[in-house]
């Protein structure tokens, strides 16, 4: 049934655009844990 939905978006909306938007989706988690990670290290230089 999921690919029936991807299949009818990709359908509507052109290949690049649902691209895009899975991209986007799939790289959000991925920049959440780098921004934590940048603040962690901020705070362990700032102890120091």
């Amino acid at each position: 049934m999921i690919s029936v939905d991807w299949m009818n978006l990709v359908g509507n909306l052109g290949f690049p655009i649902v691209l895009s938007f899975y991209l986007l989706v799939r790289l959000e988690n991925r920049v959440k844990q780098l921004e934590e990670s940048v603040e962690e290290l901020v705070n362990d230089i700032r102890k120091k």
